[in-house]
């Protein structure tokens, strides 16, 4: 049994047999994710995505700890600190153990923001074959699966689009994620927008320190 945590914005732990996964621990997330953390998977150096300082201070302190994340990720991480043994580049089509969690790279670019932003890299991770992160980007993972982390509002995403992409990887949970600049109001018009017409089988919103299990 694994047990999903959402952390605030796009940032989500996986909890089994006494170890933890953590993707995107970034600024607007709550960090204290970290103080259990065995892996950390990293989708791309947004600072939304990414907490630099806290991320290169946690590994340098845990022995053990280990990141993952596209080369720009893991520069950084290392400029500021972080032990580079313990810090790993990635790119798409990779499969690595984390946490001892199954891992697969997925994708490879962020989505446009404005023809004036730079693209990073964004890699998506596909944990246990089953749950698909794919961080600032609508890549399909080309397989079923039982979880997908949705976007839900970003400088770079219509709200159609996000309905379309739940459409296109068919999950049997979408769950909303990237959503930290909504209002109330405005999560609730998303969740009653991508929820009702996405056809997932169910559509769960995860309050910040909500969790549920999946077998």
């Amino acid at each position: 049994m694994t047990t999903i945590t959402s952390w605030g914005h796009a940032c989500l732990s996986f909890d089994r047999d006494g170890r933890r996964l953590v993707i995107d621990p970034g600024t607007f997330s709550d960090l204290s994710v970290l103080d259990a953390a065995d892996a950390i998977l990293v989708t791309h150096d947004h600072v939304d995505h990414l907490a630099v300082d806290p991320l290169a201070a946690a590994v340098t302190e845990r022995d053990g700890l280990q990141v993952w994340g596209p080369e720009s990720v893991a520069t950084q991480l290392v400029d500021a600190g972080a032990p580079f043994d313990r810090v790993h580049a990635v790119t798409e089509g990779e499969v690595l153990s984390a946490a001892g969690f199954a891992v697969r790279t997925i994708g490879r670019e962020h989505l446009l923001i404005h023809s004036d932003v730079p693209r990073p890299e964004n890699v998506g991770y596909l944990v246990d074959d089953v749950v698909f992160h794919p961080g600032d980007a609508l890549t399909e993972p080309g397989v079923p699966v039982e979880v997908l982390f949705v976007p839900v509002s970003a400088p770079w995403l219509k709200l159609g689009e996000a309905i379309d992409y739940v459409r296109a990887v068919r999950p049997r949970i979408a769950v909303p994620i990237h959503d930290a600049i909504l209002s109330d109001a405005g999560k609730g018009l998303s969740d009653r927008m991508v929820g009702g017409l996405g056809g997932a089988a169910e559509y769960r919103r995860l309050a910040v320190g909500e969790s549920f299990d999946l077998g």
